[in-house]
């Protein structure tokens, strides 16, 4: 079990570097001094947080506990992860709406206020720039949370955009919320501890919504939705006021909330069959060979109207050439680039994030595949440091995801 704890924590933390290529050299070279830190970063040292570069911002990879314990007790306790480093913000004005639509794949129109969903930002080409969960606050308000790694290139993209859509008398101002940290509550006891701290009933928030909220004194922007496949929330709270929340929410839990860090969340999102933008989803590959076709609003997929929606249109009616798929597999774990090849030697695809699943106990890993090869109980040959072993398609999630729904 060490060697296998230990080549669980090599190979996130590889995945983890992997998702982020571009800040890699100024990552591994940078002095402390040159990371950005959250405001609870002192937090995170007191408590044992093993401190890491990750997008320009110091940050707790795993605590006292390893980074198997901290994945299980996550889904059958509850986890509170910092992730103030993503950079959330805000669309305003009364052609919000048509403006994002122009530039993500999602339905934004028919979304009722206080509703959200995840979407990709796509290129000219149907590729993915980014992925993101945004909201309808109210017809002219939209607040949306896009990946640390992606913020500059994101907040470029969307400000090149916003210039030419104002000069044409488009309605739209932004504000990026760097005066609030993000904090995420995910597990079994994250309603039960939160409810603890707020006011409102959270019985009547299910998975995808939003409220504008007082949580332990604080006016806080809640969603419920989470990175892991459990219940739980994603809470935006003034940044005065996040350590007193932090504090808040691991003291109601009584220890067993535990504070979790970015190895638990790669391991739990893989575990959920969830991309990892980098790794997973790049310049490259469309939503449809993603797997998200799902989050292609039915309007949007009979009138277009976002950038590359000629290529993506176009593999909804013929198909992709390759397909995002899970994979189990014996042997040491897949990692990222790992070939995957058919029974007979012939490459069909590429291994985008893989590992040992602390929950499973077993290897998990998600690549490409050819089109017509991405049937569950596919058999396939994946090669680890230039020895092959044996893998098969699965359906995904892994692990089955509790999202917090209305019973039907």
């Amino acid at each position: 079990m060490g060697g296998t704890l230990w080549q669980l924590g090599r190979s996130i933390t590889r995945r983890l570097a992997q998702a982020d290529k571009k800040v890699v050299a100024c990552r591994y070279f940078a002095s402390e001094a040159d990371l950005k830190k959250t405001v609870i970063y002192d937090f995170h040292v007191a408590n044992g947080g093993k401190m890491v570069p990750f997008a320009g911002w110091s940050m707790p990879i795993q605590y006292k506990d390893s980074i198997m314990d901290s994945t299980v007790n996550c889904r059958q306790n509850g986890g509170l992860f910092d992730v103030s480093h993503m950079c959330g913000l805000s669309l305003k004005g009364k052609d919000c709406v048509p403006f994002l639509e122009k530039l993500v794949i999602a339905d934004v129109a028919g979304l009722a206020p206080g509703t959200g969903t995840l979407t990709v930002f796509t290129n000219e080409k149907g590729g993915a720039i980014d992925d993101s969960v945004i909201t309808k606050v109210k017809d002219d308000h939209i607040y949306l949370v896009v990946n640390a790694g992606c913020r500059d290139k994101d907040l470029a993209h969307i400000e090149e955009h916003m210039k030419a859509f104002k000069a044409k008398g488009g309605d739209v101002s932004w504000h990026i919320h760097d005066e609030r940290s993000l904090l995420a509550l995910q597990g079994p006891l994250a309603a039960p501890v939160l409810q603890h701290l707020t006011k409102d009933d959270l019985s009547k928030l299910y998975f995808g919504e939003f409220r504008i909220l007082d949580i332990n004194g604080a006016t806080c922007y809640l969603t419920r939705t989470g990175y892991t496949g459990e219940d739980g929330f994603e809470i935006s709270v003034p940044s005065e006021n996040a350590l007193d929340l932090a504090k808040a929410i691991l003291e109601k839990s009584e220890g067993k909330v535990r504070l979790t860090g970015l190895g638990a969340r790669d391991s739990l999102r893989l575990e959920a069959g969830l991309c990892l933008y980098g790794n997973d989803m790049e310049q490259h590959i469309t939503p449809v060979e993603a797997g998200l076709t799902w989050a292609i609003g039915k309007r949007r997929r009979a009138e277009g109207g976002f950038l590359g929606a000629e290529v993506i249109l176009k593999q909804l009616a013929e198909g992709p050439s390759i397909r995002r798929v899970g994979f189990v597999s014996t042997g040491p774990p897949p990692r990222s680039h790992s070939e995957i090849q058919d029974e007979k030697g012939n490459n069909i695809g590429e291994i985008t994030s893989g590992g040992f699943s602390p929950c499973l106990k077993k290897n998990i890993a998600m690549g490409y595949v050819k089109s017509g090869l991405h049937k569950a109980g596919t058999k396939a040959k994946i090669l680890v440091r230039g020895k092959a072993y044996d893998g098969v398609v699965t359906k995904m999630p892994f692990v089955p995801t509790k999202y917090y729904k209305p019973s039907s």
